[in-house]
């Protein structure tokens, strides 16, 4: 979340070079005048890169079809842009501004490891003991893995986990709470070495959530709220959507609809993982945060946020990141010398200078923050579109305005044609299974007979029915994936999700048993695209007698 054209969808986040080739770009809004916030003393001195920013802005809106951006840039301590680009909303006049407040999603991750880190600066806890000391109740599918986890590795992405293992427990929205999120994870699998290598997740920031909980006496929100956005500044910012009221400075969301007509997207809460992405935030706020980052923790009236010891904790790396190539020729500028994962920030360098940053991918929204702590330089940028080829292509030119002035390259195009490579895979994917499929082939048993419950260990009851001489599947925590399935060859059908912004339709297979019952099913995302939150592999549902079933 990997990744499909949004770039990390809950969090999902991915490498620099997997994110450079799935943005999609969808339907474009008419470019709209930048706005200014009045608010933050925005400094006038721009490095010649950015002198026309401002139509460079209106050329990222049009290419990648994202209706507005926010962005600010922070160097020396001080805030050198902080600016609004396009509209709130399609369709609506209302302007995006510094005080726009859009989803962060991931970005969320470093105020989680922050919180952790604050607490251990006070003693309450040690970044090195086992979660079970803090969480008896904590459980992994391998008790040594158990038994050996420490709270640092709650933060790093390295625990066995396949990439996004359990996002389904949460994503989309479940009615699942986090204490039944950390409780299923004893049941999600564990398919790699324990800190073995890299594989981005979101559900052991549930249990960094219940952590910080159980440590401070505090819920999440209550702690973030009054220990980090009161003392940083950031008066704007939101813990998460439910907190949002009628007319507010907001941005609403937009998706790419069966991967085509961007359409407005409803707002989520993310109320049972809020440690792996729940915040709302406009650049003005978070600038201030960069600030504070770039200060090693140090807030404007001198005092320590965290110490500079677990600042250094947070931008070392715990985990390498293995160096893919770059999806196009005109992306290799940005293949780093290393690369890897700290405590809830990503880790790289680019011309010569170490990089700390993070992405976040939401319904509707797509960011990515910045950090060049060697140039006390930072960048942040919000968008109300799944595009994460626009927050790249914004963030590599303020970065070249810095430290590579000069050369001005045209990133914009760069990942346009990053963009329409990987667009060009997919369709391509999409060709091949129409070749292999045998078009003659019906499925072995009448409709009846797939119908029923069936039960996956960690995710719970999926329901697949007869409605209309139609087969419908529901999954019976998250009211979002419900759709019809229609057979596909043999004992394989496609789930084609109602909610057709999810991109995320699926193959259903049916393996039966010498008595030709259903014995198990299996599901897989149909498009190379569909975000790696679906992560629909590792289920495993097998049919529950009607003895066994649970309301």
């Amino acid at each position: 979340m990997f990744q499909r054209q949004l770039s990390l969808r809950l969090a999902v986040c991915s490498a620099l070079l997997t994110l450079a080739t799935t943005a999609a770009a969808q339907v474009a809004p008419a470019p709209v005048a930048p706005t200014t916030a009045t608010a933050t003393a925005v400094q006038p001195a721009l490095p010649a890169q950015l002198q026309d920013f401002d139509a460079y802005m209106a050329d990222t809106l049009k290419t990648f079809k994202v209706p507005g951006i926010a962005v600010a840039i922070v160097k020396d301590g001080k805030v050198v842009l902080a600016r609004g680009y396009g509209v709130r909303e399609l369709g609506k006049p209302g302007k995006v501004d510094a005080d726009t407040l859009f989803a962060i999603a991931s970005n969320t991750k470093a105020f989680t490891a922050a919180a952790l880190q604050m607490l251990a600066d006070q003693g309450k806890l040690d970044m090195d003991g086992r979660v079970i000391d803090y969480l008896p109740g904590f459980r992994m599918s391998d008790p040594y893995v158990t038994h050996e986890m420490r709270v640092r590795d709650l933060l790093a992405h390295r625990s066995g986990l396949s990439l996004g293992a359990g996002d389904l427990l949460y994503w989309p929205p479940t009615s699942y709470t986090t204490a039944d999120v950390v409780k299923r994870l004893a049941d999600v699998p564990i398919k790699n070495s324990f800190r073995g290598h890299y594989a981005y997740d979101n559900i052991l920031f549930a249990v960094a959530t219940e952590v910080i909980e159980k440590v401070s006496g505090q819920r999440y929100a209550d702690y973030i709220r009054q220990h980090i956005f009161q003392p940083v500044g950031m008066d704007e910012s939101l813990i998460d959507m439910t907190y949002l009221k009628p007319g507010m400075d907001a941005a609403t969301g937009h998706a790419p609809y069966d991967f085509k007509d961007i359409k407005p997207v409803p707002p989520m809460a993310w109320l049972n993982d809020p440690g792996a992405g729940g915040i709302y935030a406009s650049v003005n706020d978070l600038a201030k945060w960069m600030n504070v980052q770039l200060a090693g923790g140090k807030l404007p009236d001198g005092k320590q946020l965290f110490s500079e010891k677990s600042h250094r904790e947070m931008w070392s790396m715990l985990t390498p990141i293995p160096i893919g190539k770059p999806s196009v020729p005109e992306l290799a500028p940005l293949v780093p010398q290393f690369s890897g994962y700290g405590e809830g920030w990503f880790l790289s360098d680019y011309q010569g200078r170490k990089l700390a940053w993070h992405t976040g991918g939401w319904p509707g929204f797509v960011s990515r923050l910045t950090l060049v702590p060697g140039s006390d330089l930072g960048v942040v940028v919000l968008t109300n579109q799944e595009s994460g080829a626009a927050f790249n292509a914004v963030t590599y030119r303020v970065l070249d305005a810095y430290l590579n002035p000069a050369h001005k390259t045209d990133w914009v195009a760069a990942y346009d044609k990053a963009v329409k490579k990987g667009e060009a895979r997919a369709d391509d994917s999409w060709a091949k299974h129409e070749a292999a499929r045998d078009k003659n082939a019906k499925p072995s048993l009448p409709l009846s007979g797939y119908a029923g419950t069936y039960r996956d260990p960690w995710y719970g009851d999926i329901l697949v029915s007869r409605e209309g001489g139609k087969l419908r599947m529901r999954f019976s925590k998250t009211k979002q994936l419900v759709g019809t399935m229609t057979p596909w060859q043999h004992d394989t059908f496609i789930v084609r999700w109602d909610d057709r912004s999810l991109n995320a339709d699926a193959f259903v297979n049916f393996a039966l048993d010498d008595d030709g019952h259903v014995r198990e099913m299996r599901i897989r995302p149909v498009s190379p695209l569909t975000d790696f939150s679906f992560d629909f592999q590792d289920l495993r549902p097998v049919p529950v007698k009607a003895a066994d079933k649970q309301d």
